[in-house]
């Protein structure tokens, strides 16, 4: 396994745990008090593109050793003439800030999106509950999609389901509130659904009450694992609940010898665990009917907009998303390969199954690129697995170019919900139980001055402040703010690469963009080894 320096003297940053290659640890805490790369940015913003001290440093390149197949083996293209995208060729209108960083997707019914990035699914996990208003608003107000994972309505004690149908959902309905409110046009809030989903009605009850405010997405899997997504509950009563609602409690809560082991503390909590999806069928010519039947059904309801989230499963499944989400026109396919993040997943089975992002995703393009030279419009396709940073969702793009729209991050995006709830719960003790932020005072890695103010800590909070208004300002958590200030890096850092490579906008890049760091990256992607791409002109410039 290849081993991840834990710190960064050029940025000043440094992981409470072990990195992965997107730069985030291993383990994610909401209570953490820093500092790696987009802990930081959350607060310092586009600041954090460059080495610190300025005036005082010079900084030199520590990325020099690429090691097997991998997204941080793939490197980006620059060229030194040419415009790509943008009207004027003029050296004053060619400049970073004028990059495009604007995409849409869809077939019938066009989606905007401000940036070229979109939420993981963040559904029944409790940490997603705990911060959506902060990861709702967040979205809402830079405007790029956000997803409601799997299983809101069954883990909700208050949601009323009736004959197998939804009567009444108040978490569902809190979380697509709270971005309708701000939603500007720009985005999405997509519904996902899993089979206990759409036994409860979910997609019934989404359509009657918001209609064509919501995008339905279907789940075939994540590249966190290849069962049913789990939650961790540490009341026995929960427990039961859940078992009673239909769910896979483990271990089983109902037996007398499980009761009794929880009552004397040797077991302490309880997994639910949601089904397979197609069990039923035994090839994928029954998958692909069955499929298309279910697109019709949601057609039939009046879902205008439907996507389909798939995982890291082999070449068959994948080449199944894309011909049968091609086939029945979706608005997206999202591809989620291994290398990504969980709220909760069995840690083997995640460091262990499926097949890698980078992999993953270079066939993916590949399959679409068939379909498409058959005359097929391909549908579009959102990356994900693994990515945090700018540099990464460059690469996610060019990689799947022409196809790829979006790029999907999971845990970089919730980063910013956590600091803000700790920050607001520290600056303000009258809001930290409601927020459910973890410190009782700013610890050094914000700020050395305790009675410091969100204006001060926050790079974006008037940008903010400019878009919704002073008097706004109140009513939105710190940790959107936070959403905003991170948002802002990724768009500024992307706008600069986009630039070198002379790219304005999002349908320019192209995987032309990238070459090889070394000859096995090179021939799993078919990306170019780097002294290979533009050899041959290379040469005709020297008989010059």
């Amino acid at each position: 396994m290849i081993q991840y320096p834990k710190n960064n003297d050029v940025l000043n940053t440094v992981n409470r745990g072990n990195p992965a290659e997107s730069g985030l640890c291993t383990l994610c805490r909401a209570d953490c008090k820093g500092k790696c790369e987009t802990w930081m940015s959350t607060l310092k913003g586009r600041k954090m593109l460059y080495p610190r001290d300025f005036g005082t440093v010079t900084a030199g390149s520590s990325n020099t050793n690429h090691i097997g197949v991998s997204y941080n083996n793939l490197r980006i293209q620059g060229y030194n003439y040419g415009a790509h995208g943008i009207e004027s060729n003029n050296a004053d209108d060619c400049i970073f800030p004028n990059v495009s960083v604007e995409t849409s997707f869809g077939k019938n019914v066009i989606t905007k999106s401000r940036a070229p990035i979109m939420t993981g699914a963040l559904g029944s996990t409790f940490i997603a509950a705990k911060y959506w208003e902060s990861f709702a608003v967040g979205a809402a107000i830079v405007g790029f999609p956000i997803v409601i994972g799997e299983n809101v309505v069954g883990v909700d004690k208050n949601s009323v389901i009736e004959n197998g149908r939804i009567k009444v959902a108040p978490e569902l309905d809190r979380r697509i509130d709270v971005y309708l409110r701000y939603f500007d046009g720009y985005g999405a809030i997509i519904v996902q659904m899993n089979v206990e989903d759409t036994r409860n009605g979910v997609a019934e009850y989404i359509i009657d009450k918001y209609g064509d405010k919501a995008i339905i997405e279907l789940k075939w899997g994540q590249g966190a694992k290849d069962i049913g997504g789990e939650i961790q509950v540490t009341s026995l009563e929960y427990a039961t609940f859940l078992k009673n609602r239909g769910y896979i409690v483990d271990p089983d809560p109902t037996k007398p010898e499980v009761q009794a082991a929880f009552n004397n503390g040797a077991i302490k909590s309880f997994a639910r665990h949601s089904r397979l999806g197609y069990t039923n069928r035994d090839s994928y010519l029954e998958v692909q009917k069955d499929f298309a039947d279910s697109v019709a059904y949601l057609r039939q309801l009046g879902f205008k907009r439907i996507t389909l989230k798939t995982g890291s499963y082999g070449m068959e499944a994948l080449a199944m998303a894309i011909k049968f989400a091609t086939d029945a026109k979706l608005d997206l396919l999202t591809i989620d390969g291994s290398g990504g993040g969980t709220g909760m997943s069995p840690w083997n089975m995640m460091e262990t199954w499926g097949v890698p992002s980078i992999n993953l995703h270079s066939k993916a393009y590949e399959y679409a690129s068939i379909l498409a030279a058959k005359g097929e419009d391909v549908v579009d396709l959102a990356f994900a697995g693994g990515i945090a940073r700018e540099d990464q969702i460059f690469k996610a793009l060019a990689l799947g170019a022409p196809f790829t729209k979006l790029i999907c991050m999971g845990r970089a995006l919730m980063i910013p919900g956590f600091l803000g709830a700790n920050i607001e719960g520290a600056l303000y003790p009258d809001r930290r139980e409601k927020l459910n932020g973890n410190w009782d005072a700013l610890p050094p890695s914000v700020t050395e001055n305790a009675t410091a103010t969100p204006e001060e800590l926050f790079a974006g909070y008037f940008d903010v402040e400019k878009k919704l208004g002073k008097d706004e300002m109140k009513n939105i958590p710190l940790g959107a703010i936070g959403v905003w200030t991170l948002s802002d890096k990724l768009v500024a850092g992307l706008q600069q690469l986009m630039a070198g490579a002379r790219r304005f906008t999002i349908s320019d890049i192209s995987r032309g963009d990238l070459f090889a760091a070394n000859r096995e990256t090179a021939r799993e992607t078919g990306i170019r080894y780097l002294t290979e791409v533009g050899d041959e002109t290379a040469k005709k410039i020297l008989d010059l």
